[in-house]
């Protein structure tokens, strides 16, 4: 067994015996960091510091420098896939994302092209190919995409949203559409993902940031069955690699991500990982889930939070700690060192 296989991170995901819980957290390459900010700043722009293998590898390991996390997660953006699919990503200061063409009609949806992984974004192979080089021989590397649904609304609204009218009007008026449109999506990410394996990833995740927001009914037919489309060609292409699904706001469908055959399930904060323990069995490895709000409060209290969750999911394998979203730009560096300090104090096996 090599010695990333036999990580604490990768143990916990089989839900296999650990001597502590593993710890990273979402967005750990962030703003939050001093020098993340001053490689952000060289880079001149956030799509010149994703676009360039370097950088993106350098700031990928800033936190596992400092903090020394068992796992590390290549810094790329979820807007990847339909950038090269010609939609013209840019960023605004202070407003993030925004698509210079989104996607109006069904004719634009059926005009998307099929990105090549190397071809279209050869620079996100070759970042995860010198961080694989540049990590600790024993640090998994966690590649990741973002789901078919959530990449959709950025799409379709042109950049983010509060109701996801237009990206909603979709599904409801033109649900052919709309599937054809998370079908092409998802085979897009199963092949982006499987490329992010060959190239050196360890293990995948696929953030559903906003699966929240849809009705039971079409959650199911649009973000949870592209889902299960990526896992299921993912199960074919690189069988070995375990796929974590993170979905905001989705403790409701915990039981169906469950039996997607996916290893992990992320779980924010809305949901107390006692419980989400009990739905989901014996069948896939939890992550999470303390709120990232508890990072901008003081040490005692982040202390107390942090034990909290691990008392939460309680004793035996399959957890790994993480908060319940991103880490926020405000965060003191300093917190987060409480933070991982209290983790692998209080969860190590006496």
């Amino acid at each position: 067994m090599s010695p990333r296989s036999d990580s604490l991170f990768m143990r916990a995901l089989r839900r296999e015996p650990v001597e502590r819980t593993p710890i990273w957290l979402m967005r750990q390459a962030g703003r939050y960091l001093p020098e993340y900010r001053a490689t952000r700043e060289k880079a001149g722009s956030f799509l010149d510091l994703a676009g360039t293998p370097e950088l993106a590898c350098e700031v990928t390991l800033q936190p596992i420098h400092r903090y020394g996390f068992d796992a590390a997660i290549l810094f790329s953006d979820i807007l990847i896939l339909p950038h090269v699919m010609g939609r013209g990503l840019g960023f605004k200061p202070g407003e993030g994302p925004y698509f210079e063409r989104p996607v109006q009609t069904v004719a634009d949806i059926d005009a998307l092209p099929m990105p090549d992984p190397e071809d279209d974004t050869g620079y996100v192979m070759d970042a995860v190919r010198l961080i694989r080089e540049s990590l600790p021989e024993a640090t998994p590397l966690i590649g990741f995409a973002g789901s078919p649904w959530t990449v959709a609304t950025y799409m379709i609204e042109g950049r983010s949203s509060k109701d996801f009218a237009r990206a909603k009007r979709l599904l409801l008026a033109e649900p052919d559409g709309a599937e054809r449109l998370m079908n092409h999506l998802a085979d897009a990410t199963a092949d982006y993902l499987a490329a992010q394996v060959a190239a050196g990833a360890d293990a995948l995740m696929v953030f559903d940031s906003w699966g929240g927001v849809l009705s039971p009914r079409l959650y199911e037919r649009f973000s949870l069955a592209s889902q299960q489309r990526i896992v299921d060609k993912l199960k074919r292409t690189c069988p070995d690699t375990p796929v974590i699904l993170f979905g905001k706001g989705c403790g409701q469908h915990l039981e169906n991500l469950a039996e997607t055959g996916c290893a992990g399930l992320g779980v924010d904060w809305t949901l107390d990982l006692s419980e989400a323990r009990v739905r989901v069995g014996d069948r896939v490895a939890l992550q999470g889930n303390l709120d990232p709000a508890v990072l901008l409060t003081n040490p005692e209290v982040i202390a107390a939070e942090t034990r909290r969750v691990l008392d939460s999911y309680g004793s035996g394998p399959g957890h790994i700690f993480n908060l319940g979203h991103g880490i926020t730009p405000e965060v003191p560096p300093e917190h987060v060192s409480v933070l991982v300090e209290t983790v692998r104090e209080h969860s190590r096996v006496k």
